[in-house]
Order: structure tokens, then C-alpha cells, then sequence
């Protein structure tokens, strides 16, 4: 099955962070502007769920939601900043699954998602987040770091950062990238962060293997080398 998540919000600071932690959880994520393009992009995506806000150009959030419900029952999500109980009740009277109100923690939203799939009969496997490669495992879900056969003490930070660099082989990418997508958009520390966590994984990983490395590629930024 294809996790998609359609995210209809004229804010894009709010989107870049919802996609963010989305695509980190494993879905895609396709994201409108307006609630027009909201319905025509639910149209040509078919989403697994939905992410509507309420005040947006061109559709409010109701009406995107009442067209949507009158074609599907894909399960929708209201975000919105309206936290009076009267806006609750008309967004779920409109055909919403469920209602949150910014701002927002995201593993509540990310919890709000799985409960409402779970009640709506979808299931959606987790991937694991284990990666190999010679004489190293990476493994997320349980923060353990393994090389030559040993359990290396990682930080949580550095096996996040370990993870996603591996996740994406002989791919660059820049300190700023890395900030926003192992810290996050709202991490507020610099560059050097970056290059203070890959030193200490070049101590844990060095002369390990000929067949993958921990490169710096020098004016841009970093990437996990596999031959």
C-alpha cells in the first residue's frame, strides 16, 4: 500500500514541518495551497489520509471537507487555530475523523493519525529501521549501533544522523539539510553541530570497511559513500 498523506495548508512553514516528520515516519506526502487544489490533488492522489486546514483561499477547510466526503471516506484530519467547541462540532459535522488545534506537538499529530487509521480499518505496516552493510548495522528502532560484530554507545542524535545519511547511499548533503532533517526546523544551533557528530561517528566507524565510508565532500557537506 502506498502511505500518502495529503496536506492541504496555505502555510508553508506549518507543511514543510508536517511533511518533515511525515516522511521520517515513513509516508509520502503530497502537499496544496489552497482548498481548490486540495480537491483536485485528493482526486488524482487518492490519499491514505488527510490534513485540512480550516482558513484557507479559494475553499475553506469545510467545504474541501464536505466535497471530499461526498466522494470518499478517506479519513480526514482538521488543523486549525479555531479552538472553540463550535468550530470543532462544525468540522466534524462537515465529515472530519478528527480535530487539532495549533499549535501543535507533532508526535501528537503523528499519534492522531495512527488512531484514526486504526478506526477506519486501515492497516499500515512500519518498516523497520535497520539498515546493513559490511560489518555494520545501523538499528534505529532499538538506538543500537553495531561494527565488527560489537555494540558501539551511540547517542541517540549521532544514530539519528547516522541513519539518515545511510538511508540515502552516496547521496551529498549540505550542514544546513542535515539541521532541518535530523535536528529539525526548530532547532536553532549551527553548522558546527553538524561536523562535532560526524567527527565523534568517524572515531566509531574509521578503517571498518573498504566498502562503505563516512565522507566529507569539501564546500558542500557530508555523505555515506558505498561502493
Amino acid at each position: 500500500m502506498v502511505k500518502t498523506i495529503l496536506i492541504i495548508e496555505d502555510d508553508s512553514n506549518i507543511a514543510d514541518l508536517l511533511r518533515l516528520y511525515l516522511e521520517k515516519d515513513g509516508y509520502e506526502v503530497v502537499i496544496a495551497s489552497d482548498g481548490g487544489s486540495g480537491i483536485s490533488m485528493f482526486r488524482q492522489h487518492q490519499p491514505l489520509l488527510i490534513l485540512l486546514d480550516i482558513m484557507l483561499p479559494v475553499l475553506d477547510g469545510w467545504s474541501v471537507c464536505k466535497t471530499i466526503r461526498a466522494e470518499s471516506d478517506v479519513p480526514i484530519i482538521m488543523l486549525t487555530a479555531k479552538g472553540e467547541t463550535a468550530d470543532k462540532v462544525q468540522g466534524l459535522k462537515s465529515g472530519a475523523d478528527d480535530y487539532i488545534t495549533k499549535p501543535f506537538e507533532m508526535k501528537e499529530v503523528l499519534a492522531r493519525i495512527e488512531a484514526v487509521l486504526r478506526r477506519s480499518g486501515i492497516e499500515v505496516s512500519k518498516d523497520e529501521k535497520k539498515l546493513s552493510f559490511d560489518k555494520l548495522l545501523i538499528d534505529l528502532d532499538a538506538f543500537e549501533l553495531i561494527v565488527d560484530g560489537k555494540r558501539i554507545a551511540t547517542p541517540p542524535k549521532e544514530m539519528e544522523l547516522l541513519f539518515h545519511l545511510a538511508s540515502n547511499p552516496n547521496r551529498v548533503f549540505t550542514r544546513n539539510q542535515l539541521l532541518d532533517e535530523v535536528w529539525g526546523f526548530d532547532y536553532f544551533g549551527d553548522t558546527r553541530t553538524v561536523d562535532v557528530h560526524i567527527k565523534r561517528l568517524r572515531e566509531k566507524l574509521e578503517n571498518v570497511s573498504d566498502r562503505w565510508a563516512l565522507r566529507t565532500v569539501w564546500g558542500v557537506g557530508y555523505k555515506f559513500e558505498v561502493e
